[in-house]
């Protein structure tokens, strides 16, 4: 994201659009909150070339490589070529977000006693998919530790020795200078809830994909969750009966932040950079920015 002066109107995670026509504008004065401007949108991302991208990976002697590494590359691609889908309402206003942030839900144990913590990273737009591999493999190393405990723990469980009526006021107070940019910003970089997109891979859980509700609380304006690979039945171009192998995907988005147009342009292309993991091994060759 390219550095541009602060404006009167802009906040310190991003910055107001001026440029957005008035009907765009009104909208997060009718729907005003998160529940009410939800739209729910799911899709097939088929694995013939993403197992084919694997296995030469593996050949190669690359096994760090998962599907949640191609998921978080692609979204961050896309982000740098559709960067509307990175804005988010505050305020009643729409701003466009400074950063690329992935924000992922994990298990430190797959038991119904493990314990479960969220990482939010920042990204690039020029990151590719070996950068994303090594940011990502990184930050859950390190969170997967039993004994380890990220700054979004610690300050969860900071705010929870207070009894509940404190907790009650401090979320309403945080939500409060929130809705008006003034929220501190060391609340904004540990909250998993202010990030672009958030994340989450039920796959690993063995189950399918659920439509998961964008929070009320933060800036979260697209939620993704994909499930575990099924089998699909279909007629291949020869007409001969074929299984495909498929991932689920379900989105949660705000629509008060583009219109269905762009969205389903941007989903495409996301749809398209998975299923075609090679295109994410370099760079892009340019960056779009929002307008202003």
């Amino acid at each position: 994201m390219e550095n541009r002066r602060k404006r009167f109107g802009d906040r310190y995670d991003g910055r107001l659009l001026r440029t957005i026509d008035p009907f765009g504008k009104i909208i997060p004065y009718i729907m005003k909150s998160r529940v009410d401007s939800q739209t729910y949108f799911d899709d097939k991302i088929y694995f013939d070339n993403i197992d084919e991208f694997l296995k030469e990976k593996r050949k190669l002697g690359i096994r760090d490589i998962k599907f949640l590494h191609i998921i978080i590359a692609a979204m961050v691609r896309t982000i740098s070529q559709k960067p509307r889908i990175n804005r988010f309402v505050a305020g009643q206003k729409i701003f466009a977000r400074n950063e690329i942030l992935i924000s992922l839900a994990l298990k430190k144990e797959l038991t119904e006693d493990g314990v479960e913590t969220t990482i939010k990273l920042n990204f690039s737009p020029y990151d590719t998919l070996q950068t994303v591999v090594e940011k990502v493999n990184k930050a859950i190393e390190e969170n997967k530790k039993e004994q380890n405990s990220n700054e979004t723990d610690k300050t969860a469980k900071l705010i929870m020795l207070c009894p509940g009526f404190v907790v009650k006021f401090i979320v309403w107070f945080l939500t409060k200078l929130d809705y008006y940019g003034y929220m501190p910003k060391v609340i904004n970089k540990v909250s998993p809830f202010h990030t672009s997109v958030f994340i989450t891979d039920l796959g690993s859980l063995g189950i399918q994909p659920v439509y998961h509700h964008i929070y009320e609380f933060g800036t979260t304006s697209v939620f993704i969750a994909f499930g575990a690979k099924q089998k699909q039945a279909l007629f291949d171009e020869n007409n001969n009966l074929v299984n495909k192998k498929y991932v689920s995907v379900k989105v949660v988005s705000d629509e008060r932040i583009v219109d269905g147009y762009y969205y389903a342009s941007a989903f495409k292309l996301f749809k398209r950079l998975i299923e075609n993991p090679k295109r994410l091994e370099i760079g892009p060759e340019r960056v779009i920015e929002d307008i202003e």
